[in-house]
């Protein structure tokens, strides 16, 4: 499975690239919108991640601008703001799931498996061989 990790603060971006990689994932990175949004056009990706707070292009913009593309791989937002306010405009501008930072890789994990799941990308959160 291709991830593509949005996400401007290094730590956390390489973190997340190191983990998703040990759990099995092709793990593709940008550390800003115009990145990110070229990433998610040009690619074949089956999930995303994307940060709200981005240089350049905003979050938002870049999840906006992809469903117009009509990507229709799945794209959770991973973000410091937690208000109820930007987690509805945030799954209205497209997004599938929200996680508020700071979170527990697991939970992070899990989350991108069910969004997989009922994508149809994956049929058992186990990779077997």
């Amino acid at each position: 499975m291709r991830v593509l990790v949005v996400e401007d603060e290094a730590t956390l971006r390489d973190s997340l690239q190191e983990r998703l990689a040990a759990a099995g994932f092709t793990v593709d990175v940008a550390r800003d919108g115009n990145e990110g949004l070229f990433a998610g056009l040009e690619y074949p990706l089956d999930v995303a991640i994307v940060d709200l707070g981005l240089p350049n292009l905003p979050g938002l913009e870049v999840i906006r601008r992809l469903r117009a593309a009509r990507k229709t791989f799945p794209i959770l937002i991973l973000t410091a703001r937690d208000n109820w306010q930007d987690k509805v405009e945030g799954l209205q501008a497209g997004a599938d799931d929200y996680v508020a930072k700071p979170f527990h890789f697991e939970e992070v994990l899990a989350r991108l498996q069910a969004l997989l799941r009922r994508a149809g990308g994956w049929a058992s959160p186990q990779l077997t061989c």
